[in-house]
Order: structure tokens, then C-alpha cells, then sequence
């Protein structure tokens, strides 16, 4: 089968325990795949981090191996895909996170893991630190297709993003979902974990472009691609190029290396 070459993020900025200390202002990191860190003032929270033992080749070096994370304020977790959902990671960091929160069935799968987890309805919203965090829609039921998950119907509320208010600006990270209408009325974030997999169950680079051009002002960090070595598979083939003619201010695109630090700062 003829493949094609992969877009790929410069090299792995690696970051140990410095990162966590306490800061004057937030910063984001991502983490590659759907992965993001943030310290905001000094509360740190990671929201799905894959940072070991995924089931696919990969064609990066993540930033900070699990058994390294210092301490973590809260996890929060979008959905049940192993790309998000990693248990071998969450294990490794179960005695230094103080939450875990995602939505109610995701919480249920953590609880059955031993992971003493949150959690929440679509809009619902809870405090970590200076940080009000709510979960935004996602329309991600996939597996609903698929005779190997008949076991239960997969919900849109199975699914979330998270809209992070923080002392210096909001955060948000939509999430794995097709493009909604409810993704196009938010208020203006500062920053958006920006996935734009050209995928049918995925944004789709046409929505991801429209996403962007409705929050012309916001910081694009690009996620959910450059990660996982499968070059036929679409859902793992974004490439920033596609973006920087279509979007409005393409200076604000932000194709970084995973955990290359973006400083977010109160204007």
C-alpha cells in the first residue's frame, strides 16, 4: 500500500519538575496526541495524557515519562479512547494527582480502575485552584459503528472538551468531536488546544477552519497530529500547512513541539 510522508513537530522539548513550580502567570504545554499540561499560577493539571504504553508505533518522544510528573492538582479526561484515556499513564501518576474528573461514564471506567474520579454532566463546571473549569459538548460516539462495541449505546454526553478560566486568560480544548453548532457560539477563548484531523468523526479540516476564522484572535496549539506513526490513517495525518492560507491571523497557529511551553499572560 503507497503512503505518504507524515507532518511531524520539531523535536521533543522535554521538562521535568521546573515545570511545576509555581509561576505569574499560566502556561500550556502539549503534550502530543490530545494531550495538554497547564500551570496557572502554580496548580497543575494534565488532561489526557498519553505518556506511555500506547498500542501503536509512535514518531515522538513525549516530554515527561509518568513516573517523573511531581505532582498534579487535577486530570481531567475527555473520552474513553486509549489515545486519551491512557490507564497505564494515569497509574503511574495515581499517587501524585489530587482528582481526577472527566464525564460520568469515563469517570465510572477510572473508578473500576481504582482512580477515586468525578464525574460531571455536559455545562456542569468545578474549581482547581484559581481555575474554573466547565465541559463543553463533543460529538465523538464512534464506536457505535462498530459490531465490537454493541455491548452499550455510545451518548454524546459520554464525551467533552474543557473550558479552563484561568487568573490569565481561557483555555479551551474542544476535544475530539465532529464540528457543532454549539462549538461556534462560545465566547472568545485566549487559546485553543486545536484539533484539526481531517476525519469523520474528527472536526474535519473544513470545520477546523471555520472553528478558527469564528475565534479570530485566539492562539491555535496544535494537537492530534505529528504523534501516532500510521501514515494511512487520516484521523493521525493533520499537517499545519493545510492551515496557514485558510485562517484568519495564521500568525497565531502554533505548530510546537510537544512540551514547548506557551506563555498565556493577562493583557
Amino acid at each position: 500500500m503507497a503512503t505518504h510522508k507524515q507532518a511531524v513537530p520539531p523535536p521533543t522539548v522535554f521538562f521535568g519538575e521546573e515545570a511545576f513550580q509555581p509561576i505569574d502567570h499560566t502556561e500550556v504545554r502539549w503534550l502530543g496526541s490530545g494531550g495538554m499540561f497547564v500551570n496557572t499560577r502554580g496548580t497543575c493539571i494534565m488532561m489526557d495524557p498519553m505518556l506511555k504504553d500506547f498500542d501503536m508505533p509512535l514518531l515522538i518522544d513525549m516530554p515527561i515519562a509518568p513516573e517523573e510528573v511531581p505532582h498534579l492538582d487535577a486530570v481531567l479526561i475527555t473520552h474513553c479512547d486509549n489515545d486519551h484515556y491512557s490507564v497505564p499513564s494515569l497509574h503511574a501518576m495515581e499517587h501524585v494527582s489530587k482528582a481526577f474528573h472527566g464525564p460520568h461514564y469515563v469517570a465510572e471506567l477510572m473508578q473500576a480502575e481504582g482512580f477515586p474520579a468525578n464525574g460531571h454532566d455536559i455545562g456542569d463546571s468545578f474549581e482547581v485552584g484559581p481555575a474554573k473549569i466547565t465541559l463543553t459538548p463533543a460529538d465523538h460516539a464512534w464506536q457505535n459503528e462498530k459490531a465490537k462495541y454493541n455491548y452499550r449505546v455510545f451518548r454524546l454526553e459520554d464525551y467533552c472538551g474543557f473550558w479552563i478560566e484561568t487568573p490569565d486568560g481561557i483555555i479551551w480544548a474542544p476535544g475530539d468531536s465532529r464540528l457543532m453548532k454549539e462549538h461556534l457560539e462560545m465566547p472568545q477563548p485566549d487559546a485553543i488546544l486545536f484539533d484539526f484531523s481531517d476525519n469523520e468523526w474528527h472536526i474535519g479540516l473544513e470545520g477546523a477552519i471555520q472553528m478558527a476564522n469564528t475565534y479570530p484572535e485566539a492562539h491555535l496549539i496544535l494537537c492530534h497530529w505529528g504523534t501516532v506513526d500510521a501514515p494511512d490513517l487520516n484521523v493521525f495525518n493533520a499537517d499545519p500547512q493545510s492551515l496557514y492560507e485558510r485562517v484568519v491571523n495564521p500568525e497565531r497557529i502554533h505548530a510546537y513541539a510537544p512540551g514547548q511551553p506557551f506563555s498565556l499572560k493577562k493583557s
